[in-house]
């Protein structure tokens, strides 16, 4: 990996982290096709999720100082499937990072899930501690490389009747704890001495995380103006790529 590389992915892991087309999956393609490309474990793309963790923070800092006790409740009950696989799975979850050959169908799934995000008709109905757990199992799921992680937890949320505009605010600060948690666990699991080059992750970082704020607004425009579709179209155009060329 050089610097362009670096750059490459930070911005592409920003876009792509909360617009719905999978930034795992797209990480994990785009390594795939970079020339000797390497990290310890996942080591690398947990660094950019940092970057859009703090990106999150920043978006929604005012909405986060003042949440009730009863939101930061429904955020750990959502959390809690994301934080099971997380724990007992991880080694087998890191393998699927390194292998784009599933990469497809999971794009298509998602493609489909975001086209359905747009047909689903919500009926303004509070976050309760059960559909907190169900959003928490979307994000579970979308552990899975090409699964995204927002269009999963926000098909989740209006499907449950959720208002659109919260259930991607509760999707967005969902995030927060399971990106912290991914943090933790590969800094206890590999540590920071597999780094051989810090500054590749330190502009990684920096272009993650102004990417990553940017795409915030985006996912909030396209969603409330019904055009989850085009997300859903991009990612049926790449997982069909993907099993055709790959």
């Amino acid at each position: 990996m050089n610097i362009f590389w670096s750059i490459f992915l930070g911005i592409l892991q920003g876009l792509t982290e909360f617009i719905p087309v999978s930034s795992s999956g797209h990480l994990v393609l785009a390594q795939s096709l970079i020339p000797n490309f390497s990290q310890p474990g996942v080591l690398f793309d947990v660094v950019l999720h940092l970057a859009t963790l703090i990106a999150v923070f920043y978006f929604f800092r005012k909405t986060i100082f003042g949440l009730s006790r009863r939101y930061l409740m429904l955020l750990i009950i959502g959390t809690i499937p994301a934080a099971l696989v997380g724990f007992f799975f991880q080694s087998q979850l890191e393998k699927m990072f390194g292998a784009p050959k599933t990469l497809g169908l999971e794009f298509l799934i998602t493609g489909f899930l975001n086209v359905m995000v747009d047909r689903v008709k919500t009926v303004k109905k509070a976050i309760n501690p059960l559909n907190a757990f169900t959003i928490g199992i979307g994000q579970a799921i979308a552990i899975i490389p090409g699964i995204s992680r927002s269009g999963a937890t926000i098909f989740a949320g209006v499907k449950l009747g959720v208002d659109r505009e919260k259930a991607a605010e509760f999707s967005f600060l969902l995030s927060i704890p399971a990106i912290l948690g991914a943090n933790i666990l590969q800094l206890f699991t590999h540590g920071l001495g597999g780094i051989q080059n810090p500054s590749f992750y330190i502009i990684g970082f920096i272009f993650a995380l102004i990417s990553g704020y940017l795409s915030i607004g985006v996912v909030y425009k396209f969603l409330l103006g019904n055009k989850f579709k085009f997300f859903g179209y991009w990612c049926f155009l790449i997982g069909a790529i993907v099993i055709l060329f790959l």
